[in-house]
């Protein structure tokens, strides 16, 4: 694998995005939405915290929505006008593809995400937050966005058309958000053993999320994250291979 042809890709698909008006768009909603639901939905001023609780409760469900939006377009939008089988003849393999443009969304959606430092800003100036938990809170918005984004380049990958893509995105990241929510999580624990529901919650973004917001950063959680995205991205490979050789 070259990482010239990695961070060539990655430069062109980076390019690509702030060229469209789309690019801008997502932002301007992902930054509306996290402003709404940190400040008005929780009640952030009545609340009399000085920290980003609120906004990192809500992170992954603005994500589970905009993230799959993303990568909807990474391989279906190829397939659809045409320029996959010309991607897949190129002097790149298939590695440095997925890797280039999984990277380039990936900055993107980081880059989205680090224009909420006014929030930051906000909870310095109202008091003295600890910067920990913060701190960690976003390393975990960074792993959870390359979780999403790696299952929606693979359903991406499935189908021609975007909206498809989006929708079995949505799903299965909703599947795994949902596996580790409190209330689903207490209605397993209704008739299940302890074992199955801390089992079913381990496969939880939500769970390990929770861990890294709560400042505790533990090396079960990154390898989770890690796993999923590796996991995710080899399966796309597998797809892109198969069509291939067709």
């Amino acid at each position: 694998m070259s990482l010239k042809h990695v961070k060539a890709i990655v430069k062109k698909e980076l390019s690509g995005y702030f060229g469209s008006p789309v690019a801008y768009v997502f932002i301007v909603i992902f930054l509306l939405l996290s402003g709404f639901f940190t400040f008005s939905v929780s009640r952030f001023y009545e609340m009399g915290q000085a920290d980003l609780r609120a906004f990192f409760e809500w992170l992954p469900w603005i994500f589970l929505f905009l993230v799959p939006a993303v990568a909807m377009r990474l391989w279906a939008e190829e397939r659809r006008i045409g320029t996959l089988e010309l991607l897949l003849t190129l002097p790149v393999s298939i590695t440095e593809l997925i890797l280039g443009k999984f990277l380039a969304a990936w900055l993107f959606i980081c880059f989205a995400l680090a224009l909420t430092f006014p929030l930051v800003i906000t909870v310095t100036y109202l008091g003295d937050p600890d910067m920990g938990p913060i701190f960690c809170g976003y390393l975990g918005g960074v792993l959870l966005a390359a979780a999403l984004l790696s299952v929606g380049s693979m359903t991406s990958s499935l189908t021609r058309n975007q909206v498809i893509s989006f929708i079995l995105s949505v799903v299965i990241c909703l599947f795994f958000t949902l596996a580790g929510w409190p209330p689903v999580t207490e209605a397993i624990s209704a008739w299940a053993p302890a074992w199955l529901v801390d089992l079913v919650a381990g496969f939880s973004f939500v769970t390990h999320f929770q861990d890294l917001q709560r400042g505790i950063i533990d090396l079960r959680d990154l390898v989770y994250f890690a796993s999923v995205v590796f996991f995710m991205l080899f399966s796309t490979a597998v797809v892109l291979d198969n069509r291939r050789s067709l």
